[in-house]
């Protein structure tokens, strides 16, 4: 194709005609003549191509895979909601191979300096010694870690990853905002910003020639082993991780299941004997590689911050005795100085015997009297940033203050001048967005990443690109609303890559049976299953309720719709609710009251509240399910409207249903059958059970044969149709209560519940083994001898000490027996050296 304009090449696209380049900036899609830059023509014409309906449809359906795959990033000051959807624009960044190439260079090159400045920083500090770094620089900086010093690198490696944040000058010059040494994020995000514009723009992808990114992660996972001490062949990798409330942690859970490593946070971790081990039900695992995505200054309490609460007692004399290899190691963000930017040049020289081959923003560091002079002299022009961040030191664009603030300004930086820099404010150059309708350029900055490899650094294809929020703004972040874009670097011929992330350069050894489970794991997959069986259980009482509110007719006058009713309350735990002495007067609130049960999230006992229970346990163990199970649990997350009728209460419930049948098939059928497994399992057991007892508490106990909707229970219970083809007859006492208590072929009922309790409990792997019954499965034996006391389940209603109440009673506290002591067993984890040298042993 031939150049054009750029109003030619744009005039077929499904957006309104009308880009303009930003003034004084580079433009991406535009050359300075008016044409489109050749190696972005082919995009925007097959775009064109696709017509407005059907480009709209492809925006959508990214936005839904991003939504069902529960790609999120946490806002913290959000008061609404701290979580929100990753924002994508279809249209990517391009960028030629041959560019790629020279910033190739210049990436592995500032990387291979950087790491040398980190060697002599925690070693023999040359660098300072020889004036090429005044000491305030480094000592001021709160990413210097005094504890750190001597401590040695994993192979030698003390920056295994790197990413740089980069930035187009006015004259098309790449530049380095800033670099990422502490734990560079964002590489998970690129990647799946990659699959999902490879999935919904398929035949452009294939046919631009887009270099691949799963070559890199394979080198990541490569470089872990590499790193692990003692030549280990097959290491074990844990990724540290803040927890769910971190910013990034979709990220943290989804690189942990793409590379194979254990997810954990820092109390599941101990030191022992100066090693690192992962504590797990099956007793303490040794961790070989820790992958950090916590701070380093909160990774130790002991010689670190002793205020920290993510991180793990002793890790950095485990470090120290080189049995772990941490990555990056503790100190690396020193190099994330912005006063070190200033020095960079010099420092190139003296340590490579070369120039820089990829330039920082200009920058001054006020601890210089000649730079100090200059940047107070300029200070409308340019940007001034502390050394590290603070709450009263926040980055402050010159141009922006009053002549009273800059005045205020330049007083706090003659003040302590070493803890300031001045940087040159350049315009960012700008790639073009879709802003609903329209076209429009925004202001950008790629994050570029590399990984340490034997004798140097591969850098990945392509990047995570991150656009302003709104025209004329250089804030690209995503606290303040920036948007994504995937980084196209585009080859000269078709490229035949394999989409494997995980490196094939070993034959493993067969493994059969889950991961290690932490306690902390266990716990979250417990409570996966006993909301997803608590929201059920209410679920279907609700809608059996709304389904008689809502038949024609006058359900007031219905002789069950009180006892339906009171059992709803029941079962959820929402008192007063419908129970208690002032019941018949709530029955004409009832519409009221049904909704907030459905739709209230803070409301203890409500639909929505164990819901959101439910997705928050399963936050925490996001690196344990399936794709399928997670894009489940991320629909079931979904608020229903402000707004919703009894109608469309109804609708919610059927959807609520549907979705948590789903969650149980494919927890069934995707997860093996490991301990995590058990512990799902264990969790809807048991809740299922105590949901029963509790529905036939409510709706027989203490009521008499003849005043019990057994039609109803049968309902709520799903068993409708199985009674009807056993026996052909309305349901009465005997059959009910056979098919809901004593049927353990019928997988709802108590009996089934039990015995499935029994069979878990027994398959649990533990480190004593004990010929002897363990208190959980005597418990589970009691409740089920309870139940074969008799064989005529009508019996129950009349014989004197077999009464259906009084056994119900007891099965719920032993039920309830058998919670706690599941806590007590395994969900309590030991904080004494003693019990963990004993579980080791």
């Amino acid at each position: 194709m031939t150049a054009q304009t750029a109003t030619d090449a744009i005039s077929d696209l499904p957006f309104p005609v009308g880009y303009r380049a930003a003034d004084g900036a580079f433009d991406e899609l535009y050359a300075r003549d008016g044409t489109v830059r050749a190696h972005w023509q082919y995009v925007m014409r097959s775009l064109g191509a696709l017509g407005s309906d059907e480009f709209g449809r492809r925006l959508n359906e990214a936005r839904r895979l991003l939504r069902e795959n529960g790609v999120t990033y946490n806002i913290y000051d959000d008061p609404q909601r701290s979580e929100r959807p990753w924002p994508l624009d279809l249209l990517p960044v391009l960028i030629t191979s041959a560019e790629w190439q020279v910033i190739e260079q210049g990436l592995t090159q500032r990387a291979e300096l950087l790491e040398l400045v980190l060697a002599d920083l925690y070693g023999e500090r040359r660098l300072i010694r020889t004036g090429l770094l005044p000491p305030e620089v480094v000592y001021g900086h709160p990413g210097f870690l005094r504890p750190c010093a001597g401590v040695g690198a994993p192979r030698g490696r003390h920056l295994p990853l790197y990413a740089a944040d980069l930035a187009r000058a006015p004259d098309g010059e790449m530049l380095v905002l800033g670099d990422r040494a502490q734990a560079p994020s964002g590489s998970g995000y690129a990647l799946e910003n990659r699959i999902v514009l490879s999935r919904v723009l398929p035949t452009i992808f294939r046919d631009a020639h887009v270099h691949r990114l799963p070559v890199f992660f394979r080198r990541v996972r490569s470089m872990l082993n590499w790193l692990a001490p003692n030549g280990t062949d097959a290491p074990h990798i844990v990724l540290l991780t803040p927890g769910p409330s971190n910013e990034t942690y979709f990220e943290h859970a989804y690189l942990a299941s793409q590379l194979g490593c254990t997810l954990a946070q820092g109390d599941d971790l101990a030191v022992l004997d100066q090693r690192l081990w992962l504590r797990t039900l099956e007793g303490p695992k040794p961790v070989d590689v820790l992958l950090r995505r916590v701070d380093a200054a909160f990774c130790d309490p002991l010689e670190l911050r002793p205020d920290s609460l993510l991180g793990t007692p002793g890790l950095l004399q485990a470090a120290r005795s080189g049995h772990v290899a941490i990555v990056n190691p503790l100190g690396s963000s020193a190099v994330e100085n912005p006063g070190l930017l200033a020095f960079l040049p010099a420092l190139c020289r003296q340590l490579l015997g070369e120039d820089l081959k990829l330039p920082s923003v200009k920058t001054w560091w006020c601890g210089n009297q000649q730079e100090l002079s200059y940047v107070l002299d300029h200070l409308a022009e340019l940007v001034v940033k502390p050394v590290f961040s603070h709450s009263s030191r926040l980055t402050v664009f010159g141009a922006a203050l009053s002549a009273g603030e800059r005045d205020q300004l330049a007083d706090r930086i003659r003040a302590r001048p070493y803890l300031y820099v001045g940087q040159e404010r350049i315009a960012l150059s700008t790639a073009p967005l879709m802003a609903g309708a329209t076209l429009e350029p925004r202001a950008m900055v790629v994050r570029a990443f590399l990984a340490a490899e034997d004798g140097g650094y591969t850098v990945m294809p392509g990047g995570l690109c991150r656009v302003a929020p709104t025209r004329g703004s250089s804030l690209v972040s995503n606290q303040v609303g920036g948007v994504s874009k995937d980084v196209w670097v585009i080859a000269s011929e078709p490229e035949r890559e394999s989409g494997a992330l995980l490196p094939a350069d070993r034959r493993p050894l067969l493994v059969r049976g889950g991961r290690a489970v932490p306690g902390r794991v266990a716990d979250n997959l417990f409570w996966v299953g006993r909301y997803a069986a608590r929201s059920e259980i209410a679920g279907r009482v609700l809608r059996e309720v709304l389904r008689r509110v809502l038949e024609p007719g006058d359900a007031e006058t219905d002789p069950n719709t009180p006892r339906l009713l009171a059992a709803v309350t029941h079962v959820t735990g929402t008192y007063p609710g419908f129970a208690g002495p002032r019941a018949k007067e709530r029955l004409g609130e009832a519409e009221t009251e049904l909704l907030s049960l459905v739709r209230d999230g803070r409301r203890t006992g409500t639909i929505r509240y164990n819901l959101n229970a439910l997705v928050r346990a399963a936050r925490g163990v996001r690196d344990r399910l399936s794709t399928d199970t997670w894009r489940v649990i991320n629909s079931l997350s979904r608020e229903p409207a402000e707004t919703l009728d009894l109608a469309a209460a109804l609708t919610e419930l059927d959807r609520v249903l549907l979705l948590l049948s789903a969650f149980g098939g494919l927890s069934a059928d995707s997860m093996s059958r490991g301990q995590g497994w058990h512990f799902l399992e264990l969790g809807r057991r048991l809740e299922r059970a105590l949901g029963t007892v509790s529905v036939l508490q409510a709706m027989c106990a203490a009521n008499g044969e003849q005043s019990v909707p057994w039609e109803d229970l049968l309902s709520v219970a799903d068993a409708s149709m199985t009674h009807r083809r056993r026996y052909r007859t309305a349901a009465e006492a005997g059959t009910v209560l056979d098919l809901l208590l004593d049927d353990e072929t019928n997988p709802g009922s108590v009996t089934h519940q039990l015995l499935r309790l029994e069979a878990l409990l027994s398959g649990l792997s533990t480190n004593v083994t004990t010929p002897q019954q363990t208190v959980e499965q005597r418990l589970v034996a009691e409740a089920l001898e309870e139940l074969r006391r008799t064989e005529a389940p009508t019996e129950r209603l009349r014989q004197p000490g077999l009464e259906l109440e009084e056994l119900l009673t007891q099965l719920a506290r032993r039920l309830a027996a058998l919670s706690d002591q599941m806590t007590r067993s395994y969900f309590s984890r030991p904080d004494r050296p003693q019990q963990l040298v004993a579980l080791a042993r």
